[in-house]
C-alpha cells in the first residue's frame, strides 16, 4: 500500500511562485514513478509533471514547461513540484499520483494510488 500527502498549496499572486511537496510512504520509494495532475473548476483532471524513477527522467505538460520543475528528495520520501510565473491559469486542485511503472506517466491509468489534492489559486 502506497500512500501519498500532498501539501504546499495556498493563494498567490500572478508572477510568484509556490512549492508543492508530495510525501510517499513506501518503502520502496526508489522505484516509485510520482506524477502531478491538476482539475480547475469544470475541467477534467490534466497532466502537469511527472518524474520517472528509473534514471529520473521528467516530463511536463506543454503549458507548464519552462516554469515549472519537478523533483525528488529520495532520503525524505518526497517529490516536489516548483511552480515559478504561476498564472491564473494555474489555478486547480492539484493532485500527486503513485506508479511502479515507467511507461505513459502522461496517463491518469499508469498510476494506482492518489493523494487528496492540495488547492492552488493564483489571484491576477
Amino acid at each position: 500500500q502506497v500512500q501519498l500527502v500532498e501539501s504546499g498549496g495556498g493563494l498567490v499572486q500572478a508572477g510568484g511562485s509556490l512549492r508543492l511537496s508530495c510525501k510517499v510512504s513506501t518503502r520502496t520509494f526508489w522505484n516509485v514513478s510520482v506524477g502531478w495532475f491538476r482539475r480547475a473548476p469544470g475541467k477534467e483532471r490534466e497532466f502537469v509533471a511527472a518524474l520517472a524513477w528509473r534514471g529520473g527522467e521528467k516530463y511536463y505538460a506543454g503549458s507548464v514547461k519552462d516554469r515549472f520543475t519537478v523533483s525528488r528528495d529520495i532520503a525524505m520520501n518526497t517529490v516536489y513540484l516548483q511552480m515559478d510565473r504561476v498564472e491564473p491559469g494555474d489555478t486547480a486542485v492539484y493532485y500527486c499520483a503513485a506508479s511502479g511503472g515507467l511507461l505513459r506517466l502522461q496517463m491518469t491509468p499508469s498510476y494506482r494510488y492518489w493523494g487528496q489534492g492540495t488547492q492552488v489559486t493564483v489571484s491576477s
